[in-house]
């Protein structure tokens, strides 16, 4: 069975770029073929700011939405962060999802698709490790960064350059790698679903 790679879909905001761009990756997930790819948006998830009454490491969530996202999480064996840059940040969303939960996201690989201006989103890239390491994540040094993405998008859809198809490979082909290498860590450490 292929591990499972969760393509994440950051920005929430109404004719973001970035979902384009996250169509676009993720087609090429598909085609690299080492990874099952799972579509996750967290303009749909809308989930609310965090109004779980327990620390999430206990696992204790009262609410439906939590449990699904923690189930969801939770079966991923890798992650990509499909990101925008605020105002030389990562966005309030993407912090308030990772922080519905912990034990869900320790010990997994995750890449980074950036996008922006002539930062090319490179600088939200960089904030947000910290957060992710403190989760036990491990951040691959592979990335594609996009900038000036608006010229690349033409109907609706990103026409990438040879660089950045190129780009995506070797960042799926680390990540593939990284995996493998904390699989046994997370085997190691599973932490069983509460039932409820």
């Amino acid at each position: 069975m292929k591990p499972k790679l969760d393509v994440i879909v950051v920005s929430t905001r109404p004719g973001r770029v970035g979902l384009p761009v996250a169509q676009w990756f993720r087609d090429q997930a598909l085609a690299h073929d080492g990874l099952d790819v799972e579509w996750v948006d967290l303009a749909e998830w809308n989930l609310p700011f965090m109004n779980e009454p327990h620390h999430p490491r206990l696992r204790q969530y009262t609410h439906d939405h939590t449990r699904r996202r923690s189930a969801l999480i939770d079966a991923a064996d890798a992650f990509v962060l499909v990101m925008p840059e605020y105002n030389h940040g990562f966005t309030a969303p993407l912090k308030n999802a990772i922080d519905y939960l912990v034990h869900e996201w320790t010990y997994k690989p995750v890449g980074f698709v950036t996008y922006g201006g002539v930062a090319a989103g490179t600088r939200a890239q960089q904030l947000i490790k910290p957060v992710l390491v403190g989760l036990k994540m491990t951040p691959v040094v592979e990335a594609v960064n996009i900038p000036f993405v608006s010229q690349l998008i033409n109907d609706g859809q990103l026409e990438p350059t040879e660089s950045l198809t190129r780009a995506a490979h070797t960042m799926l082909t680390e990540l593939e790698r990284y995996e493998e290498a904390l699989r046994p860590l997370r085997q190691a450490t599973r932490h069983p679903l509460p039932t409820h």
